[in-house]
């Protein structure tokens, strides 16, 4: 950050340091073990958990994480696992994945994890790479999925998280939840002295192309975060938290270690109850991926949709005359990417246009931001996002309606944080400025010189959060980390002159026209997503004349505008008679086309090569079920293009 003027690291440093002061301090332990004594101590009867979607359901204070903690340590180092032990952790969000990964570490051990979702054949590839000698699976059905590829590997004992009885023809010994605590209680937990510099776990990178690569992060790296997230937001002891992300992945792990450490209440859930739970918990914290916000989004668009036309002209007026107030104000202080730097008048002049425009965004706050706030409990303090930019409309719209999210930037080999806005200067459309002892610039893609500030290159990270490397991968760690530190993240971006940096792609994701011309496809895929017609939709185009685009169409939309012109829409080509449209009518792709069209050219920074040219609609979303998305719902873009290449090919012949 030395590139940086000393004001702007000044005022950054003594903000950062204040939000921190303010949080239960952690900076004296050197193992993350040591956070749950500690937070016992400090939170005692407070409630720490509750899963109530879980079978058994589970409430959990402090005090009692921690014993639970302690005596899943002591079971297992009864049961002879010697410290330094890998352990294969295989299950996804409850409240015993916590007292497993932590018991865990307690012992002194390591884990490799991953979900019990994931293809099995990549779950013995991980059990074996990590030298794994214990495995902990979810239950039952997961161990019958998975013993059939474990011939070979050198287990010596197997955990079942569920309370099922433990299977007796397994190949060695096996215990189920309930028995390894009670096999803990026995016993007397033996303290095994770690290092900051330890290795605490092996995180598997998704793995789109080849095998994936295991991430080593040690206990400093998760502590960073514990110890310098108070800068981004600072949780008072009992605020309430809702946890959808999986726990095994690196951004939703982090972020539940640090919201426990300042004496949060978390309740588990998952997609099919979270709409019932945001009412019923009424969360002041939440962790998501763009994804999520987009579903609350499309939620409340859908219920727009659904109220009188004269009701609808009255919501769009008001949200004309909040946008217009909202991004008037964003100049006045400051706070505009499309003006960075914009001279004392102008500032000025906005400030006078956002108050003419403030009575119009009162009366909308009034009628309808109020009520769609209630959708989240409508005590929401900050969603914090992560795992990808977030897109523009998503920004403008929560803004207006008042719910402050505050956007991060990171990658599983930074543990993950680097960057986060603060409320204080939530810059939209950045990804925030470096967190406390993070380092970033920016350099040329090609020769890595580094660059001047916002000028657009590959984004370089150093800081305390880097992984130490790939596991068993040397090659792979010189190609990401060079001696001085520098990660190579694989991201394009650029940095203001306040140090926030603002991300445009993925370097691996650039399509190259056959012009020359390289397209980052995810500004022009977020900007598309804003009709009401695409729900999602994925760019190609490499070395071709034009963009094309998959589109995954929003059914129920498409299936309202067909009612309003007297059609009918069929999805199966059955039907025959002229009311009876399909999605290769040309009615429909005219409606297609224009909605693109549209979208792409009201995007700030619109260029000529950002016009989409064909396009195909297909039925099938992308999600995680069918391999398209990965676990943290980013599209698998190579996998994506292999399913549908004869489409692809076939749309530029």
């Amino acid at each position: 950050m030395s590139q940086f003027a000393p004001a702007v690291l000044r005022t950054l440093e003594t903000r950062d340091r204040a939000g921190i002061k303010s949080l239960r301090d952690y900076s004296q332990i050197r193992s993350l073990p040591e956070v749950w004594p500690l937070a016992a101590e400090r939170y005692g009867e407070s409630l720490a958990l509750h899963d109530p979607h879980n079978s058994p359901q589970a409430t959990l204070t402090y005090r009692q994480l921690a014993t639970a903690i302690a005596t899943f340590a002591t079971g297992l180092q009864s049961l002879g696992v010697a410290p330094r032990s890998a352990v294969a952790l295989f299950a996804d969000n409850s409240h015993r994945w916590l007292i497993a990964d932590q018991g865990i570490m307690t012992a002194g051990c390591l884990d490799a994890v991953r979900s019990a979702q994931a293809d099995g054949e990549e779950l013995r590839y991980i059990a074996e790479h990590s030298g794994s000698t214990v495995l902990v699976v979810q239950d039952l059905k997961l161990w019958q999925r998975l013993q059939g590829r474990l011939k070979g590997l050198p287990f010596q004992l197997g955990v079942v998280l569920s309370d099922e009885l433990p299977p007796v023809d397994a190949p060695f010994k096996m215990v189920n939840f309930f028995q390894l605590m009670e096999l803990g209680q026995q016993g007397s937990l033996k303290p095994v002295p770690q290092q900051p510099s330890d290795l605490a776990t092996l995180i598997y990178t998704s793995g789109t192309t080849g095998k994936p690569k295991g991430v080593m992060i040690s206990h400093q790296n998760l502590l960073h975060q514990i110890q310098t997230l108070g800068a981004v937001v600072q949780p008072a002891v009992g605020d309430r938290v809702l946890g959808l992300l999986p726990t095994w992945h690196t951004f939703g792990r982090t972020a539940e270690y640090f919201l426990y450490s300042q004496g949060c209440t978390q309740t588990y859930t998952n997609i099919r109850t979270i709409k019932a739970d945001f009412k019923a918990v009424k969360p002041h914290f939440m962790v998501g991926v763009p994804r999520l916000w987009e579903s609350i989004y499309e939620g409340v668009q859908k219920q727009f949709r659904e109220q009188p036309a004269s009701k609808q002209r009255l919501i769009n007026t008001l949200m004309w005359f909040s946008t217009k107030y909202v991004q008037n104000r964003r100049t006045a202080h400051s706070l505009s990417l499309d003006h960075p730097n914009a001279a004392p008048l102008r500032c000025f002049g906005s400030r006078l246009l956002s108050w003419g425009f403030l009575p119009g965004h009162l009366l909308g706050e009034k009628l309808v931001y109020s009520k769609v706030r209630e959708a989240t409990g409508g005590c929401v303090k900050a969603l914090v996002s992560g795992g990808g930019s977030l897109a523009r409309h998503l920004d403008l719209f929560f803004e207006i309606i008042n719910v402050p999210v505050l956007v991060g930037y990171g990658l599983t080999e930074t543990a993950p944080v680097l960057s986060a806005r603060r409320q204080w200067r939530n810059l939209r459309g950045a990804s925030g400025q470096p967190i406390p002892g993070t380092e970033l610039r920016i350099v040329d893609p090609e020769t890595h010189t580094p660059l001047p500030l916002g000028q657009k290159g590959l984004v370089m990270a150093r800081g305390p959060q880097v992984m130490t490397g790939y596991y068993k991968n040397p090659e792979a760690t010189a190609k990401a980390l060079d001696p001085e530190g520098w990660f190579d993240t694989g991201d394009l971006g650029w940095l203001t002159r306040d140090a926030n940096i603002v991300l445009t792609g993925r370097a691996k994701d650039t399509i190259v026209l056959t012009n020359g011309e390289n397209i980052e496809p995810q500004p022009i895929e977020d900007a598309c997503v804003r009709s009401a017609y695409v729900d999602q939709i994925m760019l190609v185009g490499q070395d071709q004349r034009s963009l094309g685009a998959l589109i995954v169409p929003n059914l129920d939309a498409l299936e309202k505008w067909a009612a309003s012109q007297g059609l009918r829409l069929d999805l199966t080509g059955s039907e025959s008679s002229d009311q009876a449209v399909t999605l290769t009518d040309d009615r429909i792709q005219k409606l297609f086309r224009t909605e693109l069209n549209q979208q792409v050219k009201d995007r700030p920074g619109y260029r000529p090569d950002d016009r989409i040219g064909p396009f195909r609609l297909i039925l099938e979303p992308f999600s995680i079920e069918n391999g398209l998305l990965t676990q943290t719902l980013k599209i698998r873009r190579p996998v994506v293009q292999e399913r549908y290449r004869d489409m692809i090919d076939g749309m530029f012949a």
